[in-house]
């Protein structure tokens, strides 16, 4: 999988933090929080706004929270314990036991299939493993989110997770960032749910190749 983006890692921070109300708008609406661009900024700024629940509001601070804290940590190992990291601020207002591993049987909206309640032992192996598994990056990011979406490791939030941890591979490493447009909201979660049935990463990280991800090419005007 070729690399899209070739940005030096402070190049992809700065790309990470010009856009980062576009990315929590996009992760937002990804998780059903119908919440508009403009009201986005405006939360993410501190200022009061109308129309939307207390969880959604707290749900828009999480975010921010989260990315700040994946942005200032950008260099951590990237392991079980800096996963539950990032989820406990990701969830910090709105999930239950955020930042612990789910002890409970989920369902999935949209399937039958049942995710296997988590055993740490055996998903910190499975991060390393996809983690230290692949060469390419850009490839190891969409593998290791997709791992994390359909593991269901939390109770709620595993969606906008696994968009930060896969982030955190893709900005550590310069190759740009992942998000999904709204416009690609529907035809994503088809695949996802395809996915969920068959553990068949081709088609939607494909997908993600194609369409979700998003980056600056400097090389040119690094050369002047």
């Amino acid at each position: 999988m070729k690399p899209k983006y070739n940005m030096t890692q402070e190049e992809n921070i700065f790309l990470a933090k010009r856009n980062i109300v576009d990315y929590i708008w996009k992760s937002a609406n990804l998780e059903g929080i119908g919440v508009t661009y403009p009201d986005t900024q405006a939360i993410y700024n501190g200022m009061a706004v109308s129309g939307y629940t207390i969880d959604e509001i707290n749900a828009i601070n999480d975010l921010k929270y989260a990315w700040q804290f994946l942005l200032g940590h950008i260099n951590d190992k990237l392991d079980l314990e800096f996963i539950e990291k990032v989820h406990m601020l990701l969830g910090k207002f709105t999930i239950i036991n955020a930042g612990s591993l789910r002890r409970e049987e989920v369902r999935i909206g949209g399937t039958e299939w049942i995710p296997e309640i988590p055993d740490k032992e055996k998903v910190n192996y499975e991060i390393l493993r996809i983690y230290n598994s692949q060469v390419i990056p850009l490839s190891k990011a969409l593998d290791l989110a997709l791992y994390l979406m359909r593991a269901q490791l939390f109770y709620d939030g595993n969606k906008r997770l696994a968009m930060l941890i896969g982030n955190k591979i893709m900005i550590s490493e310069g190759q740009g960032i992942i998000s999904v447009k709204q416009k690609d909201i529907k035809e994503f979660y088809k695949l996802l749910i395809e996915f969920y049935e068959t553990n068949n990463t081709s088609a939607i990280k494909q997908f993600l190749y194609n369409n979700c991800i998003d980056g600056m090419n400097l090389e040119n005007i690094r050369s002047h």
